[in-house]
């Protein structure tokens, strides 16, 4: 069932769609149910703080599986892969829609966490398979356009089911959402990583290859640079009930006044990001988005300092701030990718680790001591910025004198 020749290749909007629609599921598992958070505490007996950690033991799980998701895609293909995950992210789905105590859904948000990253991860892998330079580009802008669209709704959805249904018929819709995607995985998604190409499964060769890219400083320069640029907008996702119940003083139907500014602002930056692939270098776009967010960060400390929260002045620079990430991704993700060429699913797997591992620490340490506060928040935001922008300096000095020495 794995090999391409048994399914119809995908037209590239279709293919598209449906990595986009993959990549989805990491945020529809962590945004869906913070409408919910305080309902959820209140049946199952859990403090705020514990509700919290909901967000990091998955994060934290999410970081530790994505070291092998595309390591085992380089062996045995990127659809097995794929299918193995959605099928364990169902089975979690259902736990955590039954969980009867709190112990029970950390539980399950621990499993959701293992399987939840395959679809980014292997996407970006099935992305570079197919395609080099400016058309790379350009559908990883698209796919990241397009896959913006889940932060924006998911918390709607999750609001309004919350509000009909409660917070079970959330975990029930993740179900549904999963078993949609294994189908059209499992008939229409092609093989892009031939058996000739595939490296085997083997842990000496396994840690021997991760020690090859944990040594790359370039390469730990451009994960990190895109896992901080992330996390300053990711603080305002995982402080989202706090920021909409405590300082807007808002209810649960209301998630989109934050989430929806802030998700326009992802698809924006990617568009801008896919139109600018022909006429600029990635090295100049990257630096347009860092003005962008330089200028966005600004702006949020200086309004946090003078006045009290209130819509959309709390909003809008979080929105501005996504535009300018969300130009600044796809060039340092295929600068990262392009390090290792015979090994592009290990270093989007290397990649995914950085990234999740600091979200699960702005999830669990950073978001509850600034959540509370507006200025703290902004000025969070702000040190995220400046410490990516620092690392993506250093990069480049160190790119030049590679660059110097080698000539």
């Amino acid at each position: 069932m794995s090999g391409a020749r048994h399914h119809m290749p995908m037209a590239l909007p279709a293919l598209a769609m449906l990595l986009a629609a993959l990549a989805m599921v990491g945020p529809f598992t962590i945004d869906t149910y913070l409408p919910a958070f305080p309902y959820i505490a209140r049946e199952l007996q859990a403090t705020p703080a514990q509700m919290q950690q909901t967000l990091s033991v998955y994060l934290f799980t999410l970081a530790v599986m994505t070291l092998f998701h595309g390591t085992v895609s380089d062996a045995v293909g990127r659809r097995p892969v794929i299918l193995g995950s959605l099928l364990v992210y169902l089975v979690s789905a259902v736990g955590c829609a039954v969980a009867s105590d709190f112990s029970h859904l950390l539980a399950w948000r621990a499993v959701q966490g293992l399987a939840a990253g395959s679809g980014i991860i292997v996407g970006r892998a099935i992305i570079r398979d197919s395609l080099e330079g400016p058309p790379a580009q350009r559908l990883m802008s698209v796919v990241t356009m397009i896959f913006g669209i889940a932060p924006a709704i998911a918390p709607v959805i999750g609001g309004w089911l919350q509000a009909s249904s409660g917070w079970r018929a959330i975990f029930w819709f993740l179900v549904a959402y999963s078993g949609v995607l294994w189908m059209v995985v499992a008939y229409r998604l092609p093989e892009t990583h031939p058996a000739t190409n595939r490296i085997p499964f083997r842990a000496r060769v396994l840690f021997a290859n991760y020690g090859r890219l944990a040594r790359d400083r370039r390469l730990l320069m451009l994960c990190t640079v895109i896992a901080f640029n992330f996390s300053g907008f990711f603080l305002y996702v995982v402080s989202a009930p706090a920021v909409i119940y405590q300082l807007l003083g808002l209810t649960e139907r209301d998630f989109a006044w934050l989430f929806v500014p802030g998700i326009s602002g992802v698809m924006g930056g990617a568009f801008l990001s896919g139109r600018l692939a022909d006429r600029l270098t990635p090295e100049r776009t990257v630096f347009v988005g860092y003005c962008v967010m330089g200028t966005a960060a600004t702006l949020n400390v200086f309004y946090c300092s003078v006045w009290p929260p209130a819509l959309p002045w709390t909003v809008l620079p979080v929105m501005l701030y996504t535009i300018g990430m969300s130009m600044t991704m796809p060039s340092v993700s295929l600068l990262a990718l392009d390090r290792f060429p015979q090994l592009r699913g290990m270093t989007s797997s290397y990649q995914g680790f950085a990234h999740s591992f600091i979200a699960g620490v702005t999830a669990g340490v950073i978001s509850p001591w600034v959540s509370g506060s507006a200025l703290g928040l902004a000025c969070t935001m702000a040190t995220f910025a400046a410490l990516a922008g620092a690392l993506w300096w250093a990069y480049r000095h160190l790119e030049s004198v590679v660059a110097i020495k080698n000539n």
